[in-house]
């Protein structure tokens, strides 16, 4: 994977601005903040934001991949107010799940979800490297 940064461009705090991968495409639908049981621990964001990218990573490894293999996230958010509140520690459990912030992302801001107790939704594009050749 190879972030792409145009030459005087800032570096973006938090995301790439694009992302040039090659392998095989995972794409992980929009995970909320529920565990394995379809039930919500919490209705504070960052918790739910925190489930929704554990289960984003579990998605991956039974993919057999990892989360450095993202290359797009797009968030969908309730209240836009409440997401950069909770950015703190949001950020921290990015961090702790996922790693470095080499995907492309986008947040967006939606009336409502699906699940009229889901606050956050996240959607995810990775790239899976291709095998390594075994020679016989």
């Amino acid at each position: 994977m190879k972030v792409i940064l145009p030459p005087g461009w800032p570096r973006p705090k938090g995301y790439a601005n694009g992302v040039v991968a090659r392998g095989e495409m995972l794409f992980i639908a929009g995970m909320i903040g529920w565990d394995a049981a379809g039930r919500f621990e919490s209705d504070d964001f960052a918790v739910q934001a925190r489930q929704a990218l554990r289960n984003v990573a579990e998605v991956l490894r039974e993919a057999g991949g990892k989360p450095e293999n993202i290359v797009r996230m797009t968030w969908y958010v309730t209240d836009k107010r409440e997401y950069l509140a909770a950015a703190q520690n949001v950020g921290k459990a990015f961090r702790e799940i996922i790693g470095a912030y080499n995907a492309a992302m986008t947040a967006v801001e939606v009336r409502a979800l699906i699940e009229d107790r889901a606050k956050v939704e996240i959607e995810v594009t990775a790239v899976l490297p291709d095998p390594p050749i075994q020679l016989v």
